[in-house]
């Protein structure tokens, strides 16, 4: 078995659609990055690289590269997971938090986790929690939200 943590932050903008777990999120800002800035996918990406021993986002979709400008983080997941089998392992869980203060979440959690099973990650082997923090922090203003993630690998049994 192999664990691994991802973490990822985007800073709110306006003009931006807000895609979190692969969902458009109805709301009056989005997270500003180079691809469509994803934080729950790019959190549980990092975490799968973490377990992998492969480095990190950046050094797999370096926002150098036009190729990922507003690229989907679910197609960039579906890639991280098609490495994953290529080195002989297995999603055996993934457990995430997402930390906003607004908008509520919740409601979107199922469609995020069908978006994440689609990628290539087992529906029941996901979890995803949504948390505030509390007013406190860029979080809790408001200026931006962030994710974390653990990722447990295990080895493919041939």
């Amino acid at each position: 078995m192999r664990v691994g943590i991802g973490y990822d932050s985007h800073r709110l903008v306006r003009g931006r659609r807000l895609v979190i777990g692969g969902v458009d999120i109805p709301f009056e800002q989005g997270l500003y990055g180079h691809s469509d800035a994803d934080v729950l996918c790019h959190a549980i990406i990092d975490a799968i690289l973490g377990a992998l021993g492969s480095g990190d986002i950046g050094m797999h979709f370096p926002d150098t590269d036009r190729r990922w400008k507003d690229a989907s983080s679910i197609e960039m997941l579906s890639e991280i997971t098609g490495l994953v089998r290529r080195k002989g392992f297995e999603i055996a869980w993934i457990d995430s938090v997402v930390i906003a203060e607004k908008p509520r979440l919740r409601p979107f959690i199922e469609a995020m986790k069908g978006n994440i099973s689609g990628a290539g990650i087992p529906y029941d082997t996901v979890n995803i929690k949504a948390k505030t923090n509390e007013g406190m922090g860029f979080t809790g203003k408001g200026e931006g939200m962030a994710a974390h993630a653990v990722c447990l690998l295990t080895k493919t049994v041939s």
